[in-house]
């Protein structure tokens, strides 16, 4: 047989559990924003549009474009249209550009771990310094936002075989990792307690359709509506949710801001249909259902 993480078991979307939203709804939708931040001068990273060695000045201002102007722009956009969103963040933009972070904690925003910076990944790390970095994010960002994160996405999607075993031991209550494989939250073991995956997308992710794919901002933002009407349709059958994960320094350029807008828009003129929510929001209600109606781990 194959290798296995042996953490959950395969389970298809047609034989599971019935439950429903909060409203008796049966789309959740919720939108990450990610905040990043990487040391100057150092090869780290992805050069996302072309590959520069060995290192570049070029694509450390790209993505520094993102905390100057663009998450600020996407912060106009979501007071436009009165959303609130799970923000992805490195804490190194805690001290970076407080102000930003100050925002988004302003609006009520759910504030996610995403370790020290992106120029970190997990899968590269000891397990002792994979524990004190997650240490370290837990504790400043409990002492920055007054609560504590519940939730965790590792840079670049990149966990270590230990990762979600950290989590646990940490008091995480989700993790994102786990979430591209399925549209509901499902249950993951751990050695100590399992752990809840919340949905999180690969598809509907700017990073990889943008500057990856070289998908066109009108043909992303067409993938944004389609992806919506085809899951609200799908809902019908299973309870489902649906995620828009962005880059302040991708989405966050007004050509694509202009596209994103409509999308969101369209989206909205649903709202009576979908549960408009947070992440966090997902796995509280998920974890609160009766466990008949959850997905275990085994």
């Amino acid at each position: 047989m194959l290798p296995s993480h042996n953490r959950f078991k395969y389970s298809a979307i047609k034989h599971r559990p019935v439950f429903s939203w909060p409203g008796n709804k049966r789309l959740a939708v919720y939108i990450a924003v990610n905040i990043e931040h990487f040391p100057y001068g150092v090869q780290c990273g992805v050069d996302l549009d072309r590959q520069t060695q060995p290192w570049s000045q070029r694509s450390w201002l790209w993505r520094e474009y993102g905390n100057r102007i663009g998450e600020w722009r996407l912060i106009d956009l979501f007071d436009e249209l009165k959303l609130n969103v799970g923000v992805i963040v490195n804490t190194e933009n805690y001290g970076h550009c407080p102000e930003l972070i100050a925002a988004h904690r302003a609006r009520g925003d759910e504030m996610i771990g995403h370790g020290r910076s992106n120029a970190e990944r997990q899968i590269e790390m000891s397990e002792d310094t994979e524990r004190t970095m997650i240490d370290e994010v837990t504790a400043l960002m409990t002492k920055e936002d007054g609560v504590r994160p519940q939730g965790w996405l590792s840079p670049y999607l990149t966990p270590s075989n230990v990762t979600s075993d950290l989590l646990a031991e940490a008091g995480y209550s989700y993790v994102l990792d786990w979430g591209i494989c399925d549209e509901q939250p499902f249950w993951v073991d751990t050695r100590t307690r399992p752990i809840l995956s919340v949905p999180y997308p690969i598809e509907l992710n700017d990073q990889p359709a943008i500057a990856y794919r070289h998908n066109s901002a009108a043909e992303y933002c067409d993938m944004i509506v389609e992806n919506f009407d085809e899951m609200l349709r799908r809902s019908a059958d299973a309870p489902l949710v649906s995620v828009i994960s962005l880059h302040s320094f991708i989405m966050g350029q007004p050509f694509r801001l202009a596209r994103l807008r409509k999308a969101l828009q369209h989206i909205l003129s649903h709202k009576d249909q979908v549960w408009m929510t947070l992440p966090g929001q997902v796995a509280s209600h998920y974890t609160s259902l009766p466990i008949e109606q959850q997905l275990a781990a085994k």
